[in-house]
């Protein structure tokens, strides 16, 4: 049985199937230097520490992140007590802004919802007020079994 979770390395197909990403997202990852795995020839093999950069740049993806975003808070991060004061800011100031406008997507979201709600709604209602009242259809049967009775005296000629 394998133990992958302790295991040190690992190669680009358990890294894809573990996080659900193509082969070809991982090596564009390592072209536009977001991580770094060691070569054994033309083998890949990414560490626990390239696990852990693609987490996070997963995570930032679904957040919104742009790549280049991800990759300036990637180096900050890996530089951590290096980075300068500035640096830090405008990583704050990222942050804000996505949070600010996350926050206004889900206003919009919700706002689309109501909308949505009322108008399944409305119209519910107008299919509701289409369907006929009981007492209609019980007349309706009538009539239907009375004109096919006369239809049938008429067919054949009885009651002549």
């Amino acid at each position: 049985m394998s133990t992958r979770h302790s295991r040190a390395e690992y190669t680009i197909r358990e890294l894809a199937e573990r996080y659900g990403v193509t082969a070809r997202t991982l090596r564009y990852y390592e072209q536009e230097g977001l991580i770094s795995p060691r070569r054994e020839g033309a083998k890949r093999l990414y560490t626990k520490s390239d696990r852990a950069r693609l987490e996070l740049i997963l995570r930032g993806k679904r957040v919104g992140f742009a790549l280049d975003a991800i990759k300036e808070m990637l180096d900050i991060q890996a530089l951590d007590e290096g980075a300068s004061r500035s640096a830090l800011q405008k990583a704050v100031e990222r942050f804000g802004d996505r949070i600010t406008a996350l926050e206004q997507q889900r206003a919009d979201i919700d706002a689309s919802l109501s909308e949505l709600s009322a108008g399944k709604r409305w119209l519910e209602d107008r299919l509701a007020d289409r369907e006929p009242t009981e007492d209609i259809k019980r007349r309706a049967r009538a009539f239907e079994a009375l004109a096919e009775s006369r239809l049938t005296q008429w067919a054949t000629g009885v009651g002549e």
